[in-house]
């Protein structure tokens, strides 16, 4: 039985797409703040596969609001392994990452290459990794991702770059790696390297350029990835 966590996120709902037949628990059903919830739910389901999406992603409120990321992120992930190494120690788990463990300052950054993230979301992501690999079969999934809807902000970045995806081109490309049954660390990322300003002009024309350096926020400028494991996937623009 495959659960997934996140099911409200921006990954999450296009992962119910992909696996219909996944249990997708809303957070009252299965809490990862609470570790009792977390035993309990596991404990009913005994899930064989876990793929963990579920996080707290927005970087801006990370850096003001530490406690609250670090308990998601790592004490979450903390939980749901701590569980399932005491009732399911063979459990294939699936931790999804970010492109932020990487400071940014170059870009094309490969599986193999030294992680330091340069904020705090980026950092608890870090250790929730490292959480992950308590498991015997894990598989980290670093990628960056946008949905598919129309830009949220009235500006983008023009200084900003990533090898983006939608949050349904992950999806599916998820689904292709858990079907191959991969372990260790692997990168799902898109086949061109655009700033944030052309991503956003392609569902929203009118958005208007920006530069990084007009904010403070210590961001990750170049997120691209590569990857020595699998192809680069197409960013499906229909």
């Amino acid at each position: 039985m495959l659960l997934v966590t996140g099911r409200s996120g921006k990954l999450g709902s296009a992962l119910r797409v992909v696996f219909p037949n996944a249990v997708f628990p809303s957070r009252n059903d299965l809490d990862l703040l609470r570790r009792e919830t977390v035993e309990a739910f596991v404990k009913i389901h005994r899930p064989t596969i876990v793929l963990h999406a579920a996080a707290y992603t927005n970087v801006r409120m990370a850096e003001e609001k530490h406690q609250l990321c670090w308990e998601t992120n790592v004490r979450g992930t903390e939980f749901l392994i701590e569980t399932l190494l005491q009732q399911n120690p063979h459990c294939y788990f699936v931790y999804v990452s970010t492109a932020c463990v990487f400071y940014g300052d170059r870009g094309f950054y490969a599986e193999d290459d030294i992680p330091r993230p340069k904020n705090f979301y980026g950092f608890t992501k870090l250790v929730g990794e490292y959480v992950a690999r308590r498991i015997p079969s894990h598989l980290i999934i670093r990628t960056n991702f946008v949905p598919r809807a129309p830009w949220p902000y009235p500006k983008a970045f023009v200084n900003r770059f990533g090898t983006y995806l939608y949050a349904d081109d992950v999806a599916r490309a998820i689904k292709d790696v858990l079907a191959k049954r991969l372990t260790g660390v692997v990168h799902i990322a898109g086949d061109q390297k655009l700033s944030m300003f052309e991503l956003a002009r392609m569902t929203t024309p009118a958005v208007e350029p920006m530069s990084v350096q007009e904010i403070t926020l210590p961001l990750t400028v170049d997120m691209t990835l590569t990857s020595n494991r699998i192809s680069r996937y197409r960013l499906t623009k229909g």
